[in-house]
């Protein structure tokens, strides 16, 4: 494109030089004239043009002329409009909330996982991943360290009152109520079993030897077991309706006590520390943590080798679930949406001025020579139509400037 408009720049003098030569000739055509105008225009339109663009990248011939080399001589001003140019026109608060709502991201998301490629190829991805951190964590490294991160986080552990504070979580708000009744609940059906009875009776017969002699021993077992369960049953029934039964009572201060204990008696404490130790010392331990550590990466890498590996088809399945479930369910599509299109402002803020300052830094950082010859790489094609157009339109300004004049003179 430099040598077209070059090439113009040449046929035009090359025109004016003939056309100048001949209009003075004797007996000239007055065409010459025109074409003389014509062609002195295009070389100033040319020269002007090829004096503006090239004074956008540098100065032209080398002069230190005031105003040229833009670009290069105004790079951190130009990084830093161009920031807030791509800002505040391309990432607005406004113009991205408007393509986020547009985008729908949770219609695309379910209607993505809801294809069977998809879960196929999230299996898949799951499983790569999956094997690449075996084959990191396979390591003997690895595994001393989780031997040493295990050792060393229950060497801080205080068992006894770490059971303490369990129970306590455990039992708060009557939580062990609750399980109290599920074990009377077990009783009385034990007791109401046929089997059970069973076996009550013949214990009972075993111990009355001498009635054996006159055949009541069954008949007195019997009479027993009916009883011993009809007690049982009062009693447990006495238990499950009455919250403040007696029996209830001594159960809630009998597991409040071995609380206390757990967390403040030095003996259980010191029981604790001893059982610690004496697990730490075993060198079991650290055998069954790397056989149990070896074990679960040998399965998961055999898993994983398979096609129809289990990991592969939950992960596929739990994808193509979800997805299901996220198309069947508008509501909870419309919760996802809200909750992006809520997060989206501060995003938007949060990064916009990132972007901003990445631009500007970006621009500064950059060599100007380099900055340069890439963005004549770039548009420079487009501004040599700048001087071809130049030509072309200072040569008919020129011809229209003459053939007006002529016309005055007339």
């Amino acid at each position: 494109m430099k040598r077209i408009a070059l090439g113009l720049l040449c046929g035009a003098a090359l025109l004016y030089a003939l056309a100048s030569y001949f209009e003075h000739s004797a007996g000239a055509h007055p065409a010459w004239g025109y074409l003389a105008s014509f062609a002195e225009a295009a070389m100033v339109g040319a020269i002007a043009d090829w004096f503006a663009v090239v004074a956008l990248f540098r100065h032209p011939l080398g002069l230190p002329i005031p105003h040229t080399a833009i670009i290069p001589s105004n790079k951190d001003r130009i990084g830093a409009n161009l920031a807030n140019f791509i800002c505040n026109n391309f990432l607005s608060t406004a113009q991205v909330l408007a393509k986020v709502r547009a985008f729908d991201a949770a219609g695309r998301i379910a209607d993505w996982l809801a294809r069977p490629a998809s879960g196929e190829k999230l299996g898949d991805w799951g499983v790569a991943a999956t094997r690449y951190a075996l084959s990191a964590f396979d390591d003997e490294r690895v595994r001393a360290f989780l031997g040493r991160a295990a050792a060393a986080g229950l060497a801080r552990v205080d068992l006894s009152r770490f059971a303490g504070q369990t129970l306590d979580a455990l039992t708060a708000d009557g939580r062990h109520q609750a399980l109290l009744d599920d074990v009377l609940e077990q009783v009385a059906k034990l007791l109401d079993g046929e089997e059970a009875q069973a076996h009550i009776t013949e214990a009972i017969a075993r111990e009355i030897k001498a009635l054996r002699f006159v055949g009541l021993d069954q008949v007195a077992a019997r009479a027993a077991t009916r009883k011993i369960v009809s007690a049982v049953a009062r009693t447990v029934g006495n238990l499950a309706t009455e919250p403040e039964h007696p029996l209830r009572r001594r159960f809630d201060h009998f597991v409040d006590d071995f609380v206390l204990r757990l967390q403040h008696d030095p003996e259980f404490q010191a029981r604790g520390e001893q059982m610690r130790a004496e697990l730490m010392a075993h060198p079991a331990l650290g055998d069954y943590l790397h056989g149990l550590w070896g074990e679960l990466l040998a399965w998961l890498d055999e898993d994983l080798g398979r096609r129809d590996s289990t990991i592969r088809q939950r992960i596929a399945a739990l994808a193509s679930g979800l997805g299901a479930h996220l198309q069947a369910d508008a509501g909870i599509r419309r919760w996802i949406n809200e909750q992006v299109e809520a997060a989206a402002p501060l995003a938007i803020e949060r990064y916009r001025e990132d972007i901003r300052r990445y631009i500007v830094e970006r621009v500064a950082d950059w060599n100007a020579d380099e900055m340069t010859t890439e963005l004549e790489r770039n548009i420079g094609r487009d501004l040599q139509f700048i001087r071809i157009n130049g030509t072309l339109v200072g040569g008919l300004v020129g011809l229209a400037i003459h053939t007006l004049t002529q016309l005055l003179r007339a």
